[in-house]
């Protein structure tokens, strides 16, 4: 029996699906709605979430192996509280219990954000660690410390692998997450940065998973990312994918320093999230370059997707999901 949280989203969606195809027992945790997906009804859905001590030692029973990939991803400062009690509290959670069932082994998915993104001049690898000086979000913090909870639970004994993935690239719903990228090319959202981060195939993140799970590694952790691209190259190609007319209006710093203020001001009259926050707009303007050499190392059977293929693959799958023509 294989036990996956956060089967809903993204990662944990496309996860799910690999492991059904190749005839595992798949278990998964859904807070609210189960997902429509490929091999859905073949999983024994649970309903609840992570903060659930007693609804989690239930889970893993008879469990084997467990992919934790839920997780909250927020840059809204009025957040910082229930992104604590999800990444760090949950993750914790999710490790008692691991230890408690004595499963043979679990997957965390973690962040690259978790490394300390602001280097300058830097290439980041999995030596490197979260730190005030190398962060620009309470995100990134949350990840850095669900992180130290799993090494708590290596240090007593539990056999474990964490993965960094970049940008997460799969067509999810794309009112939100990584998925709304493709939404603001497709509506012609005429303005980009200069920053530049790593991207990656979601079907990679899950299969480099499932690789790292059933590999004697462990206590490793290793960045997932196909390549470094600039938001405004990646935002031109979907474009082109898509047959729309891509950004070109180029944000400084000064304007995005000047968005994000005017936005705290709405939210705090309004009540409503801020369109972008002073965490969204640091990380939109900087070149963060990862090393994913790591990986291919430990797994040379292991290739990425280039992400060209990923996006055209993504605009196909959208166009026939949300009809566009």
């Amino acid at each position: 029996m294989v036990f996956v949280t956060g089967g809903t989203g993204l990662l944990g969606a496309h996860l799910i699906t690999q492991l059904v195809k190749q005839h595992h027992q798949v278990r998964a945790l859904y807070r609210s709605e189960k997902p429509e997906m490929e091999g859905a009804d073949q999983v024994q859905w649970i309903q609840g979430d992570i903060l659930d001590t007693s609804l989690l030692a239930e889970a893993m029973e008879n469990v084997r192996q467990v992919y934790h990939c839920a997780g909250m991803v927020s840059f809204n400062p009025k957040q910082k509280e229930i992104l604590h009690k999800t990444n760090v509290e949950g993750t914790a959670n999710v490790v008692n219990a691991c230890l408690a069932a004595r499963v043979e082994k679990l997957v965390h998915v973690s962040s690259v954000a978790a490394l300390g993104r602001l280097r300058q001049h830097k290439m980041i690898n999995e030596t490197m660690v979260w730190t005030e000086e190398t962060s620009n979000s309470e995100y990134g913090k949350t990840k850095y410390l669900g992180e130290m909870e799993v090494w708590r639970g290596v240090g007593e004994g539990l056999q474990c692998v964490i993965v960094n993935p970049s940008i997460i690239l799969g067509a999810g719903d794309w009112g939100g997450g990584s998925s709304a990228l493709f939404k603001n090319v497709y509506k012609e959202f005429p303005w980009y940065t200069d920053g530049v981060t790593g991207f990656v195939d979601v079907a990679d993140v899950a299969c480099a998973m499932q690789l790292l799970m059933n590999s004697p590694i462990t206590g490793q952790r290793f960045i997932v990312s196909a390549a470094n691209i600039g938001y405004h190259e990646l935002f031109t190609e979907i474009a082109q994918l898509f047959g729309k007319k891509p950004a070109n209006k180029k944000v400084t710093p000064f304007m995005a320093a000047l968005v994000w203020r005017i936005e705290a001001l709405k939210a705090a009259f309004t009540g409503k999230r801020p369109l972008l926050t002073r965490e969204t707009a640091k990380t939109a303007q900087a070149k963060v370059y990862f090393d994913n050499t790591k990986l291919i190392k430990y797994l040379p059977a292991f290739s990425y997707t280039p992400v060209t293929a990923t996006l055209q693959r993504i605009c196909n799958e959208l166009k026939t999901i949300y009809h566009l023509a």
